[in-house]
């Protein structure tokens, strides 16, 4: 155990829950959590990933790493697209972990588990997440954010960890790329995956390809806008996105910006 009052906090709070489910995405948070959850109820956890057509492929296949490294029991759930969400409203969020973690629930209990944890961290509460009322109705249990464990908190212990995720840049669903009220589909969120993995293997760490149609809007952390504007690179970039359907790209002056599709309805 490492010598952190948080971290400490955290560990004799999930030894009193007894066992624990971890809704596990391989991000920042739930790697933290269920690392966690592993020191503190040993054997008495799994892992459950969902892999739905908008989670990236790349993160089903780190969680399976992460799980194999630490040894924790990990079940992967195959879960289809959501009708309530096909044409992407702006309680996309609520709808989605709301028939989720309800599928979670259930099979947390066949598993014999009694508590299932997800990994909403204390600045979470701060950010336009209604996603977050699905929860709270379904009981999901919150303990970063019940021991007021920030992102920045979370950052610093999984370094002390030596966590691989500590610096691991935010991910969302690919269904954040594509604009409220608008029709979602398979081949739309596959070509938005394959555009941010060819940019993500360039070295542009911190990206998201924004659908607008046949257009792509590019935000990229501000640091490197210099570097993808590079003539070079900006022709690769042009020519692998127009391969793959995008007849338009575009690079956001503002950069990159978590949840910027958001804009029509936080206010």
């Amino acid at each position: 155990m490492i010598n952190n009052t948080k971290y400490n906090t955290l560990i004799a709070y999930l030894k009193n829950l007894g066992n624990a489910a971890v809704a596990f995405s391989a991000g920042v948070d739930s790697t933290f959590l269920l690392v966690a959850a592993k020191e503190a109820l040993g054997e008495k956890v799994i892992a459950l990933t969902v892999d739905a057509p908008y989670i990236a492929g790349w993160e089903i296949e780190e969680a399976k790493e992460i799980t194999n490294q630490f040894n924790i029991k990990h079940q992967i759930i195959k879960v289809p697209f959501i009708d309530t969400i096909k044409y992407n409203p702006e309680n996309r969020c609520y709808l989605c972990k709301k028939a989720i973690f309800s599928s979670l629930q259930e099979i947390t209990k066949r598993q014999g588990f009694t508590n299932l944890l997800d990994g909403t961290n204390s600045d979470d509460m701060d950010d336009f997440r209604p996603g977050l009322k699905a929860l709270k109705e379904l009981q999901v249990i919150s303990p970063l954010r019940e021991n007021g464990l920030t992102k920045e908190d979370i950052r610093a212990i999984s370094k002390e960890l030596s966590l691989p995720t500590w610096d691991k840049p935010p991910y969302a669903c690919l269904l954040t790329r594509i604009p409220f009220d608008h029709e979602i589909t398979l081949e739309e969120i596959e070509r938005i995956e394959k555009a941010e993995k060819y940019l993500i293997d360039l070295g542009f760490k911190f990206i998201r390809v924004r659908s607008h149609g046949n257009l792509a809007r590019i935000e990229i952390n501000r640091e490197k806008l210099q570097s993808i504007l590079e003539e070079e690179i900006s022709d690769k970039i042009y020519n692998k996105l127009k391969e793959l359907g995008f007849s338009y790209v575009t690079i956001d002056i503002l950069g990159y910006r978590m949840g910027s599709m958001n804009k029509t309805c936080n206010k």
